[in-house]
C-alpha cells in the first residue's frame, strides 16, 4: 500500500480529549481532512477542540465531528463506510486506572472491544489494503514489570482492569495485522501530559491544586501513592510518534517514553519549587505530609482512598526503536513540563504567572 497516493483522511476517537485534540491540530497543519468521533452526554465536553471548530473549514483544512460510541458497532461501522479514511487513530477509552477496579465490564467493554469494533469494521468494508489503524496502548499493560526498562518485547503484567483490557486491545491489533493483512499498529504511550491533561490525572492534579491554594481557593492537595515512579513526557511530542508511526512502510509497534523516571513527590516538589514553596516530609506510608519548610504550612496529605487496589510502583521505557526507526525523540525535559503545566493552570484561575513562576531551568 501506497500512503501517498491516497487522499489524507483521518478518523480520530476521544477527539475531545488531550491526545485527540494535540493530534487533530498536527493533522489539520499537514492538510488532512480530520473527523472525530464524540459522544452524546449531557454535559459538552469539547473545550479542547473549540479552537479548532471555529476556523472556516476549506477543502484542505476540514475538521468535522460526528456522534457515535465505541459501545455500539452499528454506529462505528456506518461512520467507517461514509468516511472510508486512510488512518484511523483510537485515542477513545476509559483512561482511568483507578476507576477502572470499580468499572471493570465497562473498561473492557470500551478498551478492549471497542479497538475490536472498529478493526472489524475496516476489514467489513474492503479498507484492508488502503485504511492504517493505530491502537492507544499504554505502559500500563507493563504493570509489575518484568524488566527495567521496559520495551516492545517486554512481558506485560497488567494490575489493574484497565491494563487488561488494553493488553486484549493490543493483541488484537497484532492479530489483524497478521491474520487479515490490515496495517495496524500499536503505540505503547508511557505518562505523557500537558496543560490539557484531564483534571483527575495526578499531574494536573498537582498543578492545579497548586494554582487554587495560591489563589485562596483550596487550603491543601490530597494524594495517593507519593512512590509510584513514572517516566512523563510531553503529550504534543508524543501525538506526532502517532502519526509517524502510520506513514512506515511496513506496520509495527513502538514504545514512546523520555527514559527518566521521577516520581509523585518529585512532581509535588518541582511543581511547588517553582512558585517559592520549599516542600519537606516527614511521617510515612498514609501518615505522611508535606510541607513548606518557611512556613511549617502543611500543603500535601496522603489519602489512603486514592491507593490503588493493586500498585505499579515502576515503569520507565526504552524508545529507542522508535527513535532509530521513526526519528521520534522527545524533547521537553522534566522540568519544563511541569513548568509548562503551572504557568496554564495559574492562568485556569486568574492568577498572573509572572508573579508566582521563578526562572524554569530545563536541563532535565
Amino acid at each position: 500500500m501506497d500512503s501517498k497516493n491516497l487522499k489524507k483522511i483521518a478518523f480520530i476517537t476521544g477527539v475531545t480529549g488531550q491526545d485527540g485534540s494535540y493530534l487533530a491540530e498536527l493533522l489539520l497543519e499537514k492538510g488532512y481532512e480530520v473527523h472525530g468521533l464524540v459522544r452524546r452526554s449531557s454535559t459538552f465536553n469539547r473545550g479542547r477542540i473549540e479552537h479548532l471548530r471555529q476556523k472556516n473549514p476549506s477543502d484542505k483544512n476540514k475538521f468535522e465531528l460526528h456522534y457515535g460510541d465505541l459501545l455500539d458497532f452499528q454506529s462505528i461501522d456506518d461512520l467507517i463506510a461514509s468516511i472510508r479514511p486512510n488512518e484511523i487513530y483510537n485515542l477513545a477509552a476509559q483512561s482511568h486506572v483507578a476507576i477502572s477496579f470499580k468499572t471493570s465490564e465497562y473498561t473492557s467493554q470500551v478498551n478492549a472491544l471497542g479497538p475490536l469494533r472498529i478493526l472489524q469494521s475496516i476489514v467489513a468494508n474492503g479498507l484492508n489494503e488502503t485504511c492504517r489503524f493505530y491502537q492507544a496502548s499504554t505502559s500500563e499493560m507493563f504493570g509489575k514489570v518484568m524488566e527495567i526498562p521496559q520495551t516492545e518485547k517486554t512481558p506485560f503484567y497488567p494490575r489493574s482492569p484497565y491494563g487488561i483490557a488494553k493488553v486484549s486491545a493490543h493483541w488484537t491489533t497484532i492479530n489483524y495485522r497478521e491474520t487479515l493483512n490490515v496495517f495496524a499498529c500499536n503505540g505503547i504511550m508511557f505518562n505523557h501530559e500537558s496543560p490539557r491533561r484531564g483534571e483527575n490525572f495526578v499531574s494536573r492534579k498537582i498543578t492545579l491544586s497548586l494554582a487554587s491554594i495560591l489563589a485562596g481557593k483550596q487550603e491543601k492537595i490530597f494524594l495517593g501513592n507519593l512512590n509510584a515512579r513514572r517516566d512523563w513526557g510531553y503529550a504534543k511530542e508524543y501525538v506526532e510518534g502517532m502519526w509517524l508511526t502510520l506513514q512506515q512502510p511496513k506496520p509495527d509497534d513502538f514504545v514512546f517514553s523520555t527514559g527518566q523516571q521521577f516520581c509523585v513527590r518529585d512532581f509535588v516538589q518541582e511543581a511547588f519549587g517553582l512558585c517559592g514553596f520549599d516542600i519537606a516530609w516527614r511521617g510515612s506510608g498514609s501518615s505522611e505530609v508535606g510541607f513548606d519548610k518557611n512556613t511549617a504550612r502543611i500543603l500535601v496529605e496522603v489519602n489512603p482512598s486514592l491507593y490503588r487496589p493493586a500498585e505499579v510502583d515502576t515503569l520507565i521505557g526504552d524508545s529507542r526503536k522508535a527513535q532509530n526507526i521513526l526519528n521520534w525523540k522527545p524533547k521537553t525535559p522534566f522540568k519544563k513540563l511541569v513548568h509548562l503545566m503551572v504557568e496554564s493552570d495559574l492562568k485556569k484561575v486568574g492568577l498572573d504567572p509572572k508573579k508566582f513562576l521563578k526562572d524554569c531551568k530545563t536541563n532535565n
